[in-house]
């Protein structure tokens, strides 16, 4: 008798068995084999990128490179390479390998999906600058092609993404960024920015909590090997020349050289008025918003009233209503005409 009730534990211990392993969607073989298709899709996307970001700044790509690039030894590196190769995204070249047509074409495609996705952060959510980069990163291989043109949509195909990189069209296009590096600018000439690199992170945070964005003007103060002092929105920034050349910047014609240097309003002194010229590039999402709906538009006449005795907030008087905003707040508050307000 306890034959038989031994065979049918064991078989009901082998059928759970059975059905944790394969069963449809759910088990665990399916599910092992689906994370292995999921890294190996990663790991293949992650190297277009390395490649077209070789091919883009006229660099030779590597084993090596791209081994440092993915964080994999060279033996798995090389076998990755084999698989590119297969797969007709990549091709040997005289000193070491690039993209096929193909392969240019899926790359576009991935870095669309990761520039859209960091304009998504950037504009519509209140997550922090320094995540942008590294979100979009996890978000770019799961979206599919009917995602990213919905988002496209939603976003009304932006041409740009919040670093100032230009984001590929549907169909592959990309117009090259062009410029040259903040390092690169001779006193007393003004320029734009046009593109601050978000890697490698910890120089990105910096280069954030300088205030610095895409669109900002600037005029150079001191260019040495030692620093890079420059002005910006009325204040004065100095940065480490390993620093000022994460960040490139555009020409600006002689004659419009020392337009919309504003001021913050930040700057202003109770008893001060203003008028607001804009909201800064940087200001995203729901601080835009808020601020929007408080009525902060270009023309908008603000006052400070007056500020609490720690410093911070200040309080301001706009269409009629009295509103504490704190400096950071304020410091995305673009103003021109500063002055005492009138007496009646």
């Amino acid at each position: 008798m306890t034959q038989p009730l031994t065979a049918l534990f064991i078989f009901a211990i082998v059928s759970v068995v059975a059905v944790l392993l394969f069963r449809p969607q759910k088990g665990w073989i399916v599910r092992l084999v689906a994370a292995l298709r999921v890294t190996e899709r990663v790991q293949v996307e992650d190297s277009l990128k390395h490649l077209y970001d070789c091919e883009s700044h006229r660099t030779t790509c590597t084993l090596q490179s791209l081994s440092g690039a993915l964080g994999r030894s060279g033996d798995r590196t090389a076998q990755l390479v084999d698989r590119l190769q297969q797969l007709g995204l990549s091709e040997p070249t005289e000193s070491g390998f690039g993209l096929t047509a193909a392969g240019r074409r899926e790359a576009l495609r991935v870095i669309r999906s990761h520039r859209l996705w960091e304009r998504y952060l950037a504009e519509e959510t209140g997550v922090e600058a320094s995540e942008w980069h590294r979100q979009a990163d996890q978000r770019e291989h799961t979206l599919s092609a009917d995602e990213t043109e919905s988002l496209a949509l939603r976003m009304g195909q932006p041409r740009y993404d919040p670093h100032g990189d230009p984001i590929p069209t549907a169909s592959g296009e990309i117009v090259l960024p062009t410029g040259k590096a903040l390092t690169e600018i001779a006193a007393g000439e003004a320029s734009e920015i046009v593109h601050i690199e978000d890697e490698p992170e910890a120089i990105f945070s910096q280069l954030m909590v300088e205030g610095l964005y895409p669109g900002m003007r600037v005029r150079m103060i001191e260019n040495t090997p030692r620093i890079v002092r420059f002005e910006a929105a009325a204040e004065e920034h100095a940065l480490a020349p390993v620093l000022a050349g994460n960040v490139t910047v555009a020409p600006l014609a002689e004659d419009t050289q020392v337009a919309d240097m504003h001021a913050h309003l930040s700057s202003l002194s109770p008893g001060d008025e203003a008028t607001v010229a804009g909201l800064s590039p940087r200001c995203r999402g729901q601080e835009r918003r808020r601020l929007l709906d408080l009525g902060v538009v270009p023309g908008t006449r603000i006052v400070a009233e007056m500020r609490s005795p720690s410093g911070d907030p200040t309080a301001y008087r706009i269409r009629g209503a009295v509103i504490a905003l704190r400096s950071e707040q304020a410091d995305l508050v673009d103003i021109e005409s500063l002055g005492a307000e009138e007496g009646p």
